[in-house]
Parts: C-alpha cells; structure tokens; sequence
C-alpha cells in the first residue's frame, strides 16, 4: 500500500493575531511545521501548537524563517550563510525545548517562505541548513521541493531529505511552485484532491505552462491560512483513502524512526 504524509504549516499567530486554521487542520494532516518566533509564533503559540499535535497525534517539526516578522518570513534578507545556520539552530533549539516538555522529538524541519525558497536554489545556503539540522538532530528529515539544491546536497551528505508537492500552488516545468497563492481561486475540491491523489500514484503533475511534470510525492502540503483549507484537507484525505493510499507521518513514509 503506497504511503503519505499531509504536512500543513502552523503556529504563526502572533500575539493577538491568528492566523491559520490550526486545530481545524490538525484531525487531516500527520504532520505539523511550527513556527519558532522568527516570522510568526510566540512562545505561547508555540507551547500551544505543540499540545494540539500531540492531542491529535500528529507529528512536529521546525518551520524556521528568516527574523522577518513584519514581512512574515517571505521578503529575502541579506544574510551570511553563517548567519542562516545560526538562524536554524537557534528556531530548531527553542521548539525543541517546547517538544521535550511534551515528550515529543521533533520529526523534521522545514525552512519558510524567503529561506525556504533560497535554500531550494542556492547550494550554499541548502548546505548549511543542512548541517544546522544534522548537528541538532542526526534522525531529522528535511523537507524540499523535487530537483532542489536541497535535495541535491542531502544526498551528498548522507541527509534524509523528503520531496514535498503542494496542493493549494500550482507546479512550474521544474518542478517548483508558483508563489502567488493558489487557494483564493480554488472552488472545486474534489479537482485539487484527484490532482494530489495523481501525484502520490503516477508522479506526475500539469505544469502551470500545461505540460506534464514528473515528481514524487513523499510528503503533500496544504497551507493552514488558504482559504477553506479544512475542506480541501477533508478532500484530499477522502480521495486518498479512496485510492488505498495510507496517510502516515514522513518517518513511517520512509521507513524511518525518529
């Protein structure tokens, strides 16, 4: 039986703002990227966030991002790569701390937004992400969009690294995403749903441009703040399940142990 994860980014309240639909999410996906404080979360959010996954049974992961609050963690800053190493093991050690109080490990980590994107296109920067996570974590899994840099330098350096798709953005020729947000315009869900389930089974996805793309999909994500995502992640569960493909965390994805 084929297998995978759904993984949603969360945490990103602020203070008095909220955003997401957090716990909503939480009965769809298996696991969870949380906001460390850089671009979004606070240490209450933080603690909260993590309580909620272990409630629902749902794996944890570090979601670090540039300290770009205004921004939200999507504006690209001029940075050292020494200065975006630090950047990770210091969002990865304070969620860690958070996770330890609830007896969780954290599972993976995924980069946000700006440095997300860069780590995907420059060697430099994958790599020392890379070693950020690995000297915290040798079991974390690190995920990264097919035909990455970071797919790319995991390999080299012996890092387990899951290929994510997405859902709720559309795919370029490359395999990328398209950053404008897909989730505004998205009025059938079952469509998107059958477009996950595709990607799981045959490897493949229409490009924005119309072509077919080749990818795997070890890992889908499904953005928390698109609009109605509750009810495209009850979609995609059902046509999923339909298909007799299990939805599982990413380490039993791929076979591994946190």
């Amino acid at each position: 039986m084929p297998k995978v994860d759904l993984n949603c980014d969360m945490g990103e309240s602020f203070g008095l703002y909220k955003l997401g639909n957090d716990e909503e999410m939480m009965q769809y996906i298996t696991s969870a990227n949380i906001a460390c404080g850089y671009h979004g979360g606070d240490p209450h959010v933080m603690r909260k966030t993590i309580e909620l996954a272990k409630e629902y049974g749902v794996a944890i992961g570090a979601h670090p991002g540039f300290p770009d609050l205004l921004g939200f963690g999507r504006r690209h800053m001029s940075s050292t790569t020494s200065e975006i190493k630090d950047y990770v093991t210091y969002q990865m050690g304070a969620l860690r701390e958070f996770a330890s109080a609830f007896g969780m490990k954290l599972q993976h980590c995924k980069p946000h937004g700006a440095l997300y994107m860069l780590a995907m296109e420059d060697e430099k920067v994958a790599r020392v992400i890379l070693e950020a996570i690995a000297e915290t974590g040798s079991d974390t899994i690190v995920y990264a969009m097919n035909h990455s840099a970071v797919v790319e330098a995991g390999e080299k350096m012996g890092i387990r690294v899951a290929k994510e798709v997405y859902s709720d953005r559309e795919h370029t020729a490359t395999g990328s995403i398209v950053l404008t947000r897909k989730g505004s315009t998205i009025q059938d869900y079952h469509k998107v749903a059958e477009r996950v389930v595709r990607m799981v089974k045959e490897g493949k996805v229409m490009a924005n441009t119309g072509e077919d793309v080749s990818l795997k999909a070890e890992t889908v994500c499904i953005h928390g703040d698109t609009p109605g995502a509750p009810l495209l992640a009850k979609a995609i569960v059902k046509a999923l399940t339909a298909e007799n493909i299990e939805i599982a965390p990413i380490h039993d994805v791929l076979n591994t142990r946190v």
